[in-house]
């Protein structure tokens, strides 16, 4: 009785989340419907020695990035999470392979687990395009390295090392007008670090043999520095996470504002102190994320946070009507990041991830606009409202709690 006892409550939570997904995909079937949200056009500030353009519509996006690549002379490096095989996939697919038959050196990583559901014969590509699929199972004969697992959740785009895009957006017809994200597109010298971060993912990710396609990437980038633009990358395979320490240390210096924009909202308890920490020194703490986002079962968990995050005066705000997907933040009108990292602890300390942090006041202005006309979109909750939720409510945050930890 008691095996069984301690069984049934290590596997509630489990069951739970899974019923809550089935029942969430089963209401989610059928339903394509165009959605309508308030969006910035791209706007483009000078930072050190290049320009950083930020765009918060996936068309136009898609479209300066198809420029980059179709006007692309000597090399293109891109890596993607998601890769839709539909209309706006099919897009770069050809883009990719015109480019290579021009004699341009096309390098393209995808994540073959995020991309289970895409059929084969999209993923097949010329020869002439050099492709390192990440695998679904990367632990090979270590099944008990952790560091094995991480998902390559990143999002690059680099061009003839003059244009390097980053940010959160995926690849598909979707995302081009229904999600609500960010992407930013860089020139200077910031492109070699964006162009270093996707060599070294693919030198320690290939197979060691002798195929074209799987040879190191080498890479002649000059040392210079943008002192105004770094980018840093979790690394789960050598055990580095500096994205989650690059969100600390901001948020503790903070003294005016930080107002922060994220899809999935599971932090560990050390960085939901920091902000529940930085309001109460009376800083302007405002949190974005979506009223419902596509993954359910965090959007339950999420809200075991929100108790903490209103009472210490921390505002929480609802993006309505379209999944929000950004991973964005800017602190007292002068820190700013853009990303692929979420503020849960698959990204901080699980994913392969790669955020770009940029000192530069013009750019947190721009974003900080941005976070203005999608607060015009959002529902405040306030604390009445939060201790008003209803019994059912309450239950359901109880009994995941425990996969907090998982994600």
């Amino acid at each position: 009785m008691v095996r069984r006892a301690v069984v049934g409550i290590v596997a509630t939570p489990f069951l739970v989340a899974i019923t809550m997904t089935l029942v969430d995909s089963y209401r989610r079937r059928g339903r394509h419907r165009g959605v309508s949200f308030p969006t910035a056009p791209p706007d483009t500030v000078v930072v050190g020695e290049g320009e950083v353009t930020t765009y918060t519509f996936g068309t136009e996006l898609f479209d300066d990035m198809i420029a980059a690549i179709d006007g692309a002379q000597r090399q293109i490096l891109l890596e993607t999470y998601i890769w839709k095989g539909d209309d706006v996939g099919l897009r770069f697919k050809a883009a990719l392979a015109d480019a290579a038959a021009r004699g341009v050196e096309v390098y393209l990583i995808y994540d073959a687990f995020a991309n289970l559901v895409v059929s084969p014969r999209f993923k097949r590509f010329p020869s002439a395009v050099k492709v390192l699929r990440y695998p679904v199972y990367a632990a090979g004969w270590r099944p008990f390295d952790l560091r094995r697992y991480g998902r390559d959740h990143r999002k690059i785009l680099v061009v003839d090392e003059s244009i390097g895009f980053v940010g959160g957006y995926n690849i598909g017809s979707a995302y081009a007008t229904e999600w609500r994200d960010t992407h930013v597109r860089i020139t200077g010298p910031g492109v070699w670090d964006l162009k270093r971060a996707f060599a070294d993912f693919w030198n320690l990710n290939r197979r060691r043999r002798f195929r074209a396609s799987e040879r190191p990437l080498l890479l002649e980038t000059a040392s210079t520095w943008e002192p105004t633009i770094r980018f840093h990358r979790n690394v789960p395979r050598l055990w580095m996470f500096p994205i989650r320490s690059m969100y600390l240390e901001a948020i503790n210096r903070a003294s005016k504002n930080i107002w922060l924009t994220t899809a999935y909202f599971l932090p560990d308890p050390d960085f939901a102190e920091a902000l529940t920490d930085a309001a109460r020194r009376g800083v302007d703490v405002r949190l974005l994320i979506p009223a419902k986002s596509n993954h359910v079962v965090s959007d339950w968990i999420s809200r075991g946070y929100f108790s903490q995050l209103l009472s210490a005066g921390v505002t929480v705000l609802r993006y309505r009507d379209a999944m929000v997907h950004a991973k964005t933040a800017t602190i007292d009108g002068t820190w700013s990041t853009v990303g692929t990292a979420n503020i849960d602890r698959l990204s901080l300390t699980g994913n392969y991830e790669i955020n770009v942090e940029i000192i530069d006041p013009a750019l947190a202005a721009s974003l900080e606009e941005i976070f203005r006309i999608d607060e015009s979109n959002c529902l405040e909750l306030t604390q009445a409202e939060w201790e008003a939720r209803d019994m059912y409510r309450r239950f359901t945050e109880y009994v995941l709690n425990p996969l907090r930890p998982l994600l």
